[in-house]
C-alpha cells in the first residue's frame, strides 16, 4: 500500500512548458473505478482508530477500540464459527484491527479486500467441547476435538472476530490502556490505539465468527474431522 519512490528522468531534453504537442500532456487525473473502493478502505482504516466496537458477552458489555492486525498473512474471506463449554485462559489482551484478501479475491465482495476485526489475544488458553465449522456452500467442514478428559490446549493464541459472545469474567482487568503498552500476552498494538488486558479470562458458552486463528501451539485431543449438513 506504500506508494512507489520517485524514479529520476533519464529525458534530457530542457523543460518548454510553451511548446509541445497534446501527447505529451499529463494524463487525466479524472475519477478511476478503483476509487469508490479506496474510498471504502480509508473509512475503514478510519474507524480501526476512532470508531470503538461492541463485544456482546451475555451480562457483560466490553468496548473496545480497533486497533492493529491480528494476523499477517492473507485471509480466505470466509468466515467461519468456533463454540466451546468453556474457555479458561491466562494473559488476555484484546483490539481490533483490519484483515486483509489477497487482491481481487473472490469473497471480497463489497468489502474492498478488507474485514473490521476485534483480535483476542491469549498467553496460554484451555477450551472444553471445541467445535470450529466454516460453510462451504452446502456442506459444512466440522472440526471436534477435547471433548473428553483431555481438553484443547493453545499457547499464544489469537483470534480475529466480528462477533464474539459467551458469559465472561476476568481477573485484574484493566480498560483503556494504549495499545502500545499491553504486556498480558506478549502482543502489543500501535501508539494511541484504545485497548483492555487482564490476568485471566473465563468464557462460558463461548460462540465467535471468526476470519483467522493463529497459534504457536495447538493442541487437539480427540480430533474430529469430516463433512456436515450443519455447522457448530
Amino acid at each position: 500500500m506504500a506508494s512507489s519512490p520517485d524514479i529520476p528522468s533519464t529525458d534530457n531534453t530542457p523543460e518548454n512548458p510553451g511548446s509541445g504537442s497534446p501527447s505529451d500532456a499529463p494524463p487525466s487525473t479524472g475519477a478511476t473505478e478503483g476509487e469508490p473502493r479506496r474510498g471504502r478502505v480509508r473509512a475503514r482504516r478510519a474507524a480501526v482508530m476512532a470508531v470503538p466496537a461492541t463485544v456482546a458477552l451475555a451480562g457483560l458489555a466490553v468496548f473496545t477500540a480497533q486497533g492493529v492486525l491480528g494476523v499477517s498473512f492473507s485471509i480466505s474471506g470466509m468466515p467461519f464459527t468456533v463454540t466451546a463449554k468453556s474457555l479458561d485462559g491466562t494473559g488476555f489482551e484484546q483490539f481490533g484491527g483490519l484483515d486483509n484478501m489477497i487482491k481481487d479475491s473472490p469473497n471480497e465482495g463489497d468489502t474492498g479486500g478488507q474485514v473490521l476485526i476485534v483480535t483476542s489475544a491469549i498467553k496460554k488458553a484451555t477450551l472444553d467441547s471445541l467445535c470450529q465449522s466454516v460453510d462451504l456452500g452446502g456442506v459444512n467442514l466440522l472440526i471436534k476435538a477435547g471433548s473428553g478428559s483431555s481438553k484443547v490446549e493453545a499457547t499464544n493464541l489469537t483470534t480475529d472476530s466480528t462477533e464474539l459472545s459467551g458469559n465472561a469474567s476476568f481477573n485484574n482487568i484493566e480498560i483503556g490502556n494504549d495499545a502500545s503498552t499491553l504486556d498480558k500476552a506478549g502482543v502489543q498494538g500501535p501508539a494511541g490505539v484504545f485497548s483492555q488486558q487482564a490476568d485471566t479470562v473465563h468464557i462460558d458458552n463461548l460462540r465467535q465468527t471468526n476470519y483467522a486463528t493463529t497459534a504457536a501451539v495447538f493442541k487437539l485431543p480427540g480430533l474430529k474431522l469430516g463433512f456436515s449438513d450443519s455447522g457448530c
